[in-house]
């Protein structure tokens, strides 16, 4: 057992006025399984990247193990999987690596094929057995549910489980639930490391929250009496000050000598008022520091439209093959209003391919999709790669009303900063907020949402939680969250 010494780090990245840590300190021990949580865009991934010495930072960081980070780049995707093995953890015998994978139930074959042909729970997979098999390593493991189906997730938290000496930055409630001892969370205002999982760290936080809550009413209404007597000293200020100007004494007092001592006089209380002043502000500003500690979450809102007909479109006997293979066969299933229905498989069994076909994507296909032209879907990818330019190119280019856009953006948590940004430049969690807000803006019949929690905060999942239990709407999901989908009560249907 060691210890991760971090001590007054600072960072921002170049050009940023913005500092991502400002003088943080703190201590891991080597021995935690440490899970790591925040908002999208406070710095986890950042601060991952610092740990493995990838940007200059002022402060101290400390160790005496070496940090590897997942996912990691692979040199040459047409290498053997045995061959990459050698590359990565040259010293671990091959019964250790077949061991692994037997953990997380990937056959041993898989190492005699090249890593490109891997499906991308299979890489997430092969790649987390190579790192710990590393001696004397410390894994920063960054988000690796994205690839996982939710059968994928339940194996590498078992696996994650039986092991030690890792960070893991995932908003999959579940698997910090199950693989985790520690959370160290970024929040608004300070970074925070609590003894267990993320259920009792929620749950400690709510309380928090709440006594913090009843707190900010107290301090709201100190400030509120503060500024009210800012007024008032300024008034007071401003006439004293009124009492010289325009003063003609021979007019109205033979003594010469009272515009002197009217003047000295006015700005002695001067001095006090403005003195006055200067403290009523420090206490307001002292006092409104301790507001910004609580994560808020703003209520959204969905256009749903009404269509004339209960039933919005049918799946009948629809199959799907790419190269002679069939991915997918004999799929059938209505959506009425009011359904949700969350398409289950493994991974690469068709159900990205069935969103694109009901969206008019062109793919070879057998079997019917019956719905009316009248039909308008708003939709969310799972892809956003590419994504650039300003928030109002964006809207203008799919015809959105863009105060509401932004609006929407503010109440998914991006600050002034952000908006004035590239979105090339933005974190993937927040490049997903984009993508989430510009179906918020669209009026429909039914919404078709395909992974869209890949990348997203917790608070966030559970703004878009509250969003579908509160509102009526018809959806069709790709999802592989299950507290998300046992949450808005939707119906399976397994391919």
């Amino acid at each position: 057992m060691s210890v991760i010494n971090v001590e007054n780090l600072t960072f921002a990245y170049e050009g940023s006025s913005d500092n991502i840590f400002e003088n943080v300190s703190f201590r891991i021990d080597t021995d935690w399984k440490l899970g790591f949580t925040g908002r999208n865009g406070r710095g986890k991934t950042t601060f991952l990247k610092l740990l493995m010495g990838d940007f200059e930072y002022s402060g101290k960081i400390t160790a005496s193990v070496d940090f590897e980070y997942f996912p990691f780049p692979v040199s040459d995707e047409d290498m053997l999987v045995i061959f990459l093995a050698e590359e990565i953890c040259p010293d671990a015998e091959s019964w250790e690596l077949v061991r692994e994978l037997s953990l997380l139930q990937v056959s041993d074959d898989v190492l005699y094929r090249p890593f490109s042909t891997l499906s991308g729970g299979e890489k997430t997979k092969v790649m987390l057995a190579m790192l710990f098999l590393k001696e004397n390593c410390f894994l920063l493991i960054d988000e690796p549910t994205n690839h996982l189906d939710m059968n994928g997730r339940e194996i590498v938290s078992g696996y994650l489980k039986r092991k030690k000496g890792f960070i893991l930055v995932s908003h999959d409630r579940a698997m910090l639930d199950e693989c985790v001892n520690h959370i160290l969370s970024i929040n608004r205002t300070n970074i925070e490391i609590e003894q267990g999982n993320y259920s009792s760290w929620e749950r400690n936080k709510d309380a928090r929250n709440n006594f913090e809550a009843v707190q900010n009413e107290r301090l709201k209404r100190e400030i509120k009496n503060l500024e009210a007597a800012a007024r008032r000293a300024a008034e007071h200020s401003d006439r004293i000050e009124s009492t010289k100007i325009g003063f003609d004494p021979a007019r109205t007092e033979k003594s010469l000598s009272r515009r002197a001592y009217i003047g000295a006089k006015s700005q002695k209380m001067m001095k006090r008022s403005k003195a006055m002043e200067r403290r009523i502000e420090t206490d307001i500003k002292k006092k409104s520091e301790l507001l910004k500690n609580i994560e808020g979450t703003a209520a959204l809102k969905l256009p749903v439209l009404k269509f004339h007909s209960a039933k919005l479109l049918s799946v009948r006997r629809l199959s799907i093959a790419y190269d002679g293979k069939i991915v997918c066969g004999d799929v059938s299933f209505d959506i009425n209003e009011g359904d949700i229905i969350a398409l289950s498989g493994k991974n690469g069994c068709g159900k990205t391919s069935i969103i694109k076909l009901i969206c008019g994507e062109d793919i070879p296909h057998t079997g019917d999709i019956i719905m009316n032209r009248q039909l308008k879907i708003s939709r969310i990818s799972q892809d956003f790669s590419g994504l650039s330019g300003s928030l109002s190119d964006f809207a203008a280019e799919r015809g959105l009303d863009e105060s509401l856009f932004r609006a929407i953006l503010h109440k998914l948590d991006f600050s002034k900063e952000q908006f004035e940004k590239d979105i090339s430049d933005y974190s993937d969690g927040q490049k997903k907020k984009v993508m989430i807000s510009a179906s918020l803006c669209t009026p429909a019949h039914l919404y078709i949402w395909d992974e869209p929690l890949n990348y997203l905060d917790i608070y966030s999942r559970r703004q878009l939680e509250e969003l579908i239990i509160g509102t009526k709407t018809s959806m069709l999901l790709v999802e592989h969250d299950r507290a998300f989908c046992d949450a808005v009560n939707a119906a399976y249907y397994e391919l």
